[in-house]
C-alpha cells in the first residue's frame, strides 16, 4: 500500500508541473499565433483512422455500433470530422499493423501496450515526431492529464515520438481461477507456492481430475516472472526483461523450463499444451474440465464461469494466489510503467489530420464523455447507486449495449481504467465491473492475496534496440520451437538440448540484443523508476 500512496503522491505532483507547463505554453503559443484555432469546426471535412482492437466478439462489429455512431454525431459533426475506426485483430496485432505500415496504409494512430514493439513500428519510419506545444494547444486536458508522462517517457533518439493513455494501474483484474470443488474432493488445502501446487496436480491427476495448462508463450514475455529470485540484480533486469524477446538463456527462463519439463514428464501438464496458441483454446480446456486452472484479466462480462458451469452445474471456482506458480512463494509481476497505451502519429497524417487528433482525444478524455463510453445510458446500462457509482443493469441487451470488454477499447486511447478520483471509490466500482453478478468475492480475494512490492518495473531505454527489431521475429520462432521441445523431452535430454539451443539462440541475434542493450546501460539511455 505504501508503494501505491507513493505513485499517487507523485502522480499529483506530476499533473501540477504538467499544468504549469501548459499554462506557460499556452500563453506563449497564444501570442504567436502558432497554430489555427478550429474551435468552431474544421473550414473543409477532415478524415481521421482510428485503430481499435477486434477481439472477435461474436455479434459485436467494432469498427459501427451505438458509440461508434455517438462519436461521430458528438465529436465528428461537432467540428467536421469523420471518425473512422479501423480494425486491428487482438491476435494477430503486429502483424495487422505491420502490413498496413508497410502498405502505407495505416491508420493516423499506431498503438501498441509495450515499448519494445512500440520502438519496432518507430523503426519502420512508421511514425512523425510531436510537438508538444501543438498538443498542449489542441488537447489542454488531456496534455494537463499526461504532458509530463509524453515528456519523460515519448523521448526516442532526442526527439518526440510517443503520446500516451495514462494509467493508473490495478493488479487485482488478473486471477488465476481454480476448481474448488477439485480440492476440495481431493482433501487438498489452497497451494501457496510450486510445490504445494504440484502436490494437488498429484491429486487431481490419482483422481482422475484435470491438469494444468497454459497457452503457449509468443509474445508479452512474462512466464519467468514467477521463477526471478529476490537476488537478482537490477542490470539483469534490464537486460533480459523485454516483452518481444524471450529470455532463453537467463537462469529464470532455465528454471522455468526445466520445472515445466519435470511437471510434463510426471503427467502433471497438459501433453498438448502448446496447441493451445491463443487464451480462447486455454479457457476452452478450463471450461470443459481438462484444465483446473485459468488465468485472466477478468471482467463483468466474462462467460468463463457460466460456461463452466454449463458443463458442470457442480463446479466452484476460487482464486489461487500468484505465489503458488513460484518456486520461491513469490509473486513477482510485470509492472506497468504509468501509461497505458502507447500512441504514435502515422508520418503520412497531415497537419490538419494530427490536430483533429489532438482534439479527439481532447474530447474523449473529458469527464462527461469518458463516463458516457464506460457506463452507457443511465437508466439502461446502469443505476448510479447512493457513492456515485455506475452500477451496470443485470442482463442489459439493448442499443447502447457495451462491447464484452465494457467498451475499454474505445476509451483506452486516453485511460487505461475507469476512476472515480478516489481508491476506496474504485474498489467498489471494480467490484461490479470487474465481476459477473454474485461472484465480488473473487474480486476481493484477488485484491487480498497482492503482494505491491513484488512488482518488477523494467528500465525503458530511450534510445531504438535496433538488434530487437532486426532479430525478434527469428527469435520468437526459435523460442516457441526450443521451449516446446525443451519441456517435452526427457528429463536427461534436457542439459544437452538446453546448451545447444541457447547457442543457436545467441547465435541468431540474442547476443547482439544483449550487447546493444548493455552498451546503452553504460552510457545510461534508459529509465529506471
Amino acid at each position: 500500500m505504501k508503494k501505491m500512496m507513493k505513485k499517487a503522491t507523485a502522480m499529483t505532483v506530476m499533473a501540477s508541473m504538467a499544468m504549469t507547463l501548459f499554462s506557460g505554453a499556452m500563453v506563449a503559443n497564444a501570442s504567436e499565433g502558432a497554430y489555427t484555432d478550429y474551435s468552431e469546426g474544421f473550414p473543409e471535412r477532415v478524415t481521421i483512422q482510428i485503430p481499435v482492437y477486434d477481439r472477435a466478439f461474436e455479434g459485436w462489429n467494432v469498427t459501427d455500433n451505438y458509440y461508434t455512431q455517438w462519436i461521430q454525431q458528438e465529436f465528428g459533426e461537432k467540428y467536421n470530422v469523420n471518425v473512422e475506426y479501423v480494425a486491428i485483430g487482438r491476435t494477430t496485432e503486429v502483424q495487422d499493423f505491420m502490413q498496413l505500415i508497410a502498405a502505407q496504409n495505416a491508420p493516423d494512430i499506431i498503438f501498441h501496450y509495450d515499448m519494445p514493439q512500440a520502438v519496432n513500428y518507430y523503426q519502420e519510419g512508421a511514425f512523425q515526431e510531436l510537438d508538444l506545444d501543438e498538443i498542449a494547444y489542441y488537447a489542454p486536458t488531456y496534455y494537463e492529464q499526461l504532458g509530463e508522462t509524453i515528456q519523460k517517457y515519448g523521448q526516442l533518439d532526442g526527439e518526440t515520438i510517443f503520446a500516451f493513455a495514462g494509467r493508473d494501474a490495478i493488479y487485482y483484474n488478473y486471477v488465476n481461477l481454480i476448481r474448488k470443488d477439485w480440492l476440495d474432493q481431493v482433501g487438498m488445502e489452497m497451494p501457496t507456492n510450486r510445490e504445494e501446487l504440484e502436490e494437488v496436480l498429484r491429486a487431481w491427476q490419482e483422481a482422475g481430475l484435470g491438469n494444468y495448462t497454459e497457452q503457449l508463450w509468443q509474445k508479452s514475455f512474462t512466464m519467468e516472472y514467477p521463477f526471478i529470485s529476490d537476488d537478482v540484480t537490477e542490470e539483469e533486469l534490464a537486460l533480459y526483461l523485454d516483452l518481444n524477446v524471450a529470455p532463453l538463456t537467463w537462469q529464470p527462463t532455465e528454471d522455468f523450463l526445466r520445472t515445466w519439463n519435470a511437471e510434463y514428464n510426471e503427467g502433471l501438464i497438459d501433453p498438448e499444451f502448446y496447441l493451445n496458441k491463443e487464451e480462447q483454446d486455454w479457457k476452452a480446456d478450463f471450461v470443459s474440465g481438462n484444465s483446473g486452472i485459468f488465468s485472466f484479466y477478468i471482467n463483468s462480462s466474462t462467460d468463463v464461469i457460466t460456461s463452466l458451469l454449463a458443463n458442470n452445474p457442480d463446479a466452484e471456482v476460487a482464486v489461487m494466489p500468484a505465489t503458488a506458480k513460484s518456486p520461491y512463494g513469490n509473486a513477482n509481476y510485470y509492472e506497468y510503467p504509468p501509461y497505458g497505451l502507447i500512441l504514435g502519429v502515422n508520418y503520412q497524417t497531415t497537419d490538419m489530420e494530427r490536430a483533429a487528433l489532438w482534439m479527439f482525444l481532447d474530447w474523449m478524455i473529458q469527464p462527461e464523455n469518458l463516463f458516457y463510453l464506460q457506463n452507457g445510458v443511465e437508466g439502461q446500462n446502469y443505476e448510479l447507486d447512493e457513492d456515485g457509482i455506475a452500477v451496470p443493469i443485470e442482463g442489459y441487451d439493448g442499443e447502447s449495449k457495451l462491447s464484452p470488454n465494457n467498451n475499454k477499447d474505445y476509451y483506452a486511447l486516453v485511460c487505461e481504467i475507469a476512476n472515480y478520483g478516489d481508491d476506496e471509490l474504485n474498489f467498489k466500482a471494480n467490484l461490479k465491473t470487474l465481476a459477473p453478478a454474485g461472484y465480488e468475492s473473487l474480486i476481493e480475494d484477488s485484491y487480498n492475496t497482492q503482494i505491491p512490492e513484488d512488482g518488477i518495473v523494467t528500465p525503458i531505454f530511450t534510445k531504438a534496440i535496433e538488434s530487437s527489431s532486426e532479430y525478434a521475429s527469428d527469435l520468437n520462432a526459435m523460442w516457441q520451437e526450443f521451449a516446446v521441445d525443451l519441456i517435452t523431452c526427457a528429463p536427461e535430454e534436457f542439459d544437452a538440448k538446453y546448451e545447444e539451443y541457447c547457442q543457436e539462440y545467441l547465435d541468431g541475434g540474442y547476443q547482439a540484443i544483449l550487447d546493444e542493450k548493455q552498451a546503452l546501460l553504460d552510457e545510461g539511455s534508459y529509465i529506471a523508476e
